[in-house]
């Protein structure tokens, strides 16, 4: 059944994500302005920021513990791995030649050497701007997951399933996805790096049009037949898990240099 209505799902996950991240930045924006105007401007105290490392651990772990279970249940005889090739060709059989079209081309913004090419672009812009720390994580991030990600697919070994050449030629293991994990970090740490730079009137755009792009990238592999959906499910936690300790350790390395007097 999902497999019949595949693009209609895709088309309401990735809306409800964009709302949701939206109106989370727009409520954050008004929590922000009303401790502004209460005079509490400063920066959290040692206790606040000590509780966000520990919510953030605990969220690795969880993610870290789905994919391991993820992991486990894969094998091509197990329910997983059944669901996952049933639901491959319902989808290879319902999906319209125009929308395997535009995923071949959006699936592209996840490609290794796009996002490298994004990665030189954003590193250079960062350094000339003097934001030394960020372009330091920025590139760490980067370059981490693209280390990261191979050595997980030579761990787990899961074929890829069988897919139109013409549509995406690729080779390779297919547990994580790789477009879907680079994506993640990608265009996670760019709205990072743009929730640290840009004026608050833009952190809800640029969080919306982050999520359209993880999730549209995600799907795209599944719609092209070049993953399993458990592929892309466990590249989305991986990304995120990297890209958790990412920018966890930027946000320890910048309250650490600046001093709590000098924060804004």
């Amino acid at each position: 059944m999902l497999g019949q209505h595949a693009l209609a799902a895709f088309a309401i996950c990735v809306l409800a994500a964009v709302a949701a991240s939206g109106m989370a930045c727009s409520l954050l924006h008004r929590r922000h302005l009303r401790r502004m105007h209460a005079g509490d401007a400063g920066p959290p105290t040692v206790a606040r920021m000590l509780t966000g490392y520990a919510t953030g651990f605990l969220l690795i772990l969880g993610m870290a513990s789905l994919f391991a279970v993820i992991g486990q249940r894969i094998g091509p005889g197990t329910q997983m791995g059944l669901a996952d090739q049933a639901l491959a060709e319902a989808i290879g059989q319902s999906t319209p030649d125009a929308a395997l079209r535009a995923f071949r081309l959006l699936t592209h913004l996840g490609d290794p050497l796009f996002l490298a090419v994004l990665g030189a672009v954003v590193a250079m812009v960062l350094w000339r701007r003097a934001e030394r720390l960020l372009a330091a994580g920025w590139i760490i991030s980067l370059a981490g997951n693209a280390l990261l990600n191979p050595m997980l697919k030579q761990v787990f070994e899961r074929s890829r399933p069988l897919h139109d050449p013409a549509l995406s030629p690729i080779a390779g293991y297919s547990f994580p996805s790789g477009h879907t994990s680079g994506a993640t970090v990608a265009y996670g740490m760019l709205l990072y790096v743009a929730l640290r730079l840009l004026p608050l009137r833009w952190h809800a755009a640029a969080a919306m049009a982050a999520v359209a792009l993880v999730l549209t990238i995600a799907c795209s592999r599944v719609f092209l037949q070049v993953h399993f959906a458990s592929d892309v499910a466990a590249g989305l936690l991986s990304g995120l898990s990297w890209l958790g300790v990412c920018i966890a350790s930027l946000e320890f390395a910048r309250q650490r240099r600046v001093p709590y007097s000098n924060v804004h």
